[in-house]
């Protein structure tokens, strides 16, 4: 007789586990709370649908973190990564007939022309054909008495009984999605630990001048590079009203986070010219010296003016002037962080359940039988296709799991 699983939310990690699970094992009902599957897989795509990282092995395990506020570690991340890699992710798109490419930045997306709601029917394709049940606007309201699951469907409450229970419920980030982080109540009901949302891979506040703003709004800082602690990160950011967005900002989050959290504000640096020493500043900028320094920013260094803005909002006429200042504040531009943007509008959280609350196979100490995987989980990554990867593998390693158990 087939055992019954009840997969609680629909992203990412759950449409993995449930086109993984043997069919012939088990009898698998998906309850979403939103009316269709994937909501935030499909936001995801929306500025370019990255669907891993094309990096080696032993490169992608480091770019997963977990939140000094937790005692555990990554054991379970790189575990399940292990178990399905990136390289596994695309042959499993490739067998759903969806074919990926790897891009300038080592980023993974799918063939030109292949559209994100393509890539989530292909996958939908395979959990009808495996005759997966999708109920769909059902809302979890944690457990009854006798530990069976509260589902409320069109204001109707009903209880219900499985053998085993998957959850899959997301962060606390695009609220649009259906991910509001609202489920820890339930768990801590129950004594297991939860711990606070923050935003990761967000935009983060600084107080710009107006006269930059003016100048500098909407506009790109490429190829700069950005230290915070000791975490660097190459790569490009935008200048906002708010203060910084961008990848290169997004890749500190944790550095960042660390620094809000014990002193209310962080310290940036930032590397105009990475490529160059200070050295190799001084001597461009002084060679023809009989120009204005401005125009020698623009024309010896191929500052764009945004940069050039950005040098004189931070530095005194006086440091602006000076060569051998200037030339180290290129170098190494200090820049005030207070806040991160609002929870909501960050492409990720850290927070939720903390890994020493599941065993190494993800299942809750606390309630055998119950598995917790996702971004529900308290762990960081940047952007990249590594949130996305990591919630595939996941997904992927409890499938293998549960069919290898029964």
């Amino acid at each position: 007789m087939k055992k019954t699983i009840a997969i609680i939310g629909g992203g990412a990690s759950a449409l993995a586990l449930a086109s993984m699970l043997n069919e012939s094992l088990f009898d698998t009902t998906i309850y979403e709370r939103q009316a269709t599957l994937g909501r935030k897989f499909l936001v995801a795509g929306d500025g370019g649908f990255n669907l891993t990282h094309g990096e080696d092995l032993e490169d992608f395990l480091p770019r997963y973190t977990v939140p000094i506020s937790n005692n555990s570690s990554n054991q379970n991340i790189e575990n399940s990564f292990r178990n399905f890699t990136n390289i596994d992710t695309r042959d499993w798109l490739k067998s759903i007939g969806i074919e990926t490419f790897i891009g300038s930045s080592n980023r993974v997306f799918p063939t030109k022309g292949i559209k994100p709601i393509e890539v989530l029917n292909a996958i939908l394709s395979v959990l009808k054909n495996k005759q997966i049940k999708l109920k769909t606007k059902c809302f979890w309201q944690g457990w009854n008495a006798q530990n069976e699951l509260i589902m409320l469907q069109n204001g109707v409450e009903k209880a219900i009984k499985a053998d085993i229970v998957v959850f899959s419920l997301g962060g606390a980030s695009w609220t649009k999605t259906g991910s509001d982080g609202t489920w820890t109540s339930y768990f801590e009901e129950k004594g297991i630990s939860t711990v606070p949302f923050q935003a990761s891979n967000c935009a983060y506040k600084i107080a710009w001048s107006n006269t930059f703003l003016a100048k500098s709004e909407g506009k790109s800082l490429k190829n700069i590079a950005l230290k915070c602690s000791d975490k660097v990160k190459k790569g490009e950011v935008v200048v906002t009203k708010f203060g910084l967005e961008g990848g290169a900002i997004y890749a500190l989050s944790p550095a960042i986070r660390e620094q809000l959290n014990e002193h209310q504000k962080a310290t940036i640096f930032m590397d105009l010219k990475p490529v160059l020493s200070v050295a190799d500043i001084i001597n461009k900028l002084t060679e023809k010296n009989n120009k204005p320094l401005t125009t020698l920013l623009k024309e010896q260094l191929h500052l764009p003016d945004a940069a050039v803005a950005l040098l004189k909002n931070q530095l005194t006429k006086e440091e602006f002037i000076h060569i051998p200042t200037l030339a180290t504040l290129i170098k190494n531009i200090p820049l005030s962080i207070t806040a991160a943007a609002p929870i909501d509008e960050a492409i990720s959280t850290v927070g939720g359940i903390p890994f020493d609350e599941v065993d190494e196979h993800f299942q809750l100490k606390k309630l055998p039988n119950h598995y917790v995987i996702g971004e529900m989980l308290d762990w960081d990554a940047p952007t990249g296709g590594y949130l996305l990867q990591a919630c595939f593998s996941m997904g992927a390693y409890v499938a293998k799991l549960l069919n290898n158990c029964d």
